[in-house]
């Protein structure tokens, strides 16, 4: 277990022999859109060790887990391959009822034995936990406890587990009621995250490389003025839409096709943040010198003071990507968060690829977060190749922002509750 002081337990002090307990776990995975099938598991094989632990110790145990949301409703599916998925990897059963926390998922709960597991339905099948409600009635943990989620499964547990960084900043039932109402614990990827996340914002090694991409650039811009003012990070080297907001607010402009995505997606509001870093850290953020975009089915590459204005840009060139490479294989560590480009595309993958494997190859510490950056990771290096590999999304921009978590503030309250 990672050595983490936090104000609230590890699992690993329990005795669960012949107990219930309810573990909360996120095996949150990308799903192919045509299939609906699970496309990555990193998120599933991260929480191996928690389940077969508890297994091995004789705990009854239900998991509690959930599968997409309101805004990314092409994901909200059964959990029924997940549990096929941990029966293969755990080599034990992992029972699964399309049942959330209704009669038949509370008369399955009761007839566990020692050593036994069974897989609860998608959380996201209640209203109470998809993150429109959440967003909407804002529900403070002690108000949660008439749930439906919540008053139906406390009476037949005797403790819970959180294991679901990955979901710490939400604020819903499954993440902060139940430590209201019964003894609590954290399993150890919890400990490992927070661990591996700590060391980034606490104890960089210098210098310090945060390569910040993707589209979704909230993410991003949620935590440049944190890493930056308190000394965390040395450099940002911009890529993706992070990269060519970065350019606009320079004032480069990059023509009607890429401008109109930007804008189309309000993401024009970053813009004068954007500029306000540059002028109050220059040098510190690197942006692209060049950009590829598409013509004729084959890729092509345009210095950043050339651009057409008629393209959609997709991917950093090969110089920026040479600039980037430099500067990951000279630092003490790399921390990334979202691909360079569309890397689903072949012909803008070079980007993610060549600075993945530069950073799955850089000698300092080297930590991996986000879905996306994830699944460049599986796709273009080994999983093992980093220093750690993190689950967490959302949950991670907010701890390296400095916000508190739901999740933390409610395990804090449950150690003092339940000592």
């Amino acid at each position: 277990m990672a050595d983490v002081s936090l104000g609230f337990k590890p699992m690993e002090e329990f005795d669960v022999k012949g107990k219930r307990v309810l573990l909360r776990v996120d095996v949150n995975s990308p799903i192919d859109p045509s299939t609906k099938k699970i496309v990555n598991t990193n998120r599933i094989d991260k929480s191996i060790p928690t389940i077969s632990w508890l297994i091995h110790q004789g705990a009854k145990l239900a998991m509690i887990a959930h599968q997409g949301d309101t805004l990314d409703y092409q994901n909200l599916i059964s959990l029924q391959e997940h549990a096929d998925i941990l029966t293969e990897k755990l080599g034990k059963p992992v029972s699964y009822i399309d049942d959330v926390c209704g009669p038949a998922a509370q008369e399955c709960v009761r007839e566990l034995k020692d050593g036994e597991v069974v897989l609860l339905g998608n959380l996201r099948y209640l209203c109470e936990e998809i993150s429109t409600f959440e967003n909407a009635v804002k529900l403070q943990p002690e108000e949660m406890l008439e749930t439906y989620l919540v008053r139906s499964l406390t009476p037949l547990f005797d403790l819970y587990i959180n294991d679901a960084f990955a979901t710490a900043h939400r604020k819903s039932p499954s993440m902060v009621a139940f430590q209201e109402v019964l003894p609590s614990a954290a399993g150890p990827l919890f400990f490992n995250e927070v661990q591996a996340l700590t060391r980034v914002v606490k104890s960089p090694e210098h210098p310090a490389v945060f390569v910040l991409g993707g589209a979704k650039i909230s993410d991003a811009f949620g935590m440049i003025e944190q890493v930056l003012s308190s000394g965390t990070a040395d450099r940002i080297l911009a890529c993706g839409v992070t990269g060519q907001v970065m350019l606009m607010a320079s004032g480069i402009g990059l023509g009607g096709p890429s401008e109109k995505f930007i804008t189309d997606r309000n993401l024009d509001v970053f813009i004068e943040p954007a500029r306000k870093y540059l002028e109050k850290y220059p040098g510190k953020i690197l942006m692209p010198v060049d950009l590829a975009f598409e013509k004729n089915g084959r890729r092509q590459e345009v210095l950043v003071k050339d651009l057409p204005m008629d393209e959609m840009f997709m991917d950093i060139g090969e110089k920026t990507i040479n600039l980037y490479e430099s500067e990951i294989r000279s630092a003490g560590m790399v921390f990334v968060n979202g691909p360079a480009g569309v890397f689903e595309n072949q012909c803008f993958q070079s980007g993610t690829e060549r600075l993945w494997k530069a950073i799955a190859s850089a000698p300092g510490f080297t930590v991996v977060g986000g879905g996306d950056s994830v699944s460049a990771a599986a796709r273009f290096t080994g999983m093992d190749d980093y220093s750690y590999v993190c689950t967490a999304g959302g949950a991670m921009v907010r701890f390296l922002s400095g916000k508190k978590l739901p999740l933390i503030a409610a395990m804090e309250k449950a150690g003092q509750k339940w000592k």
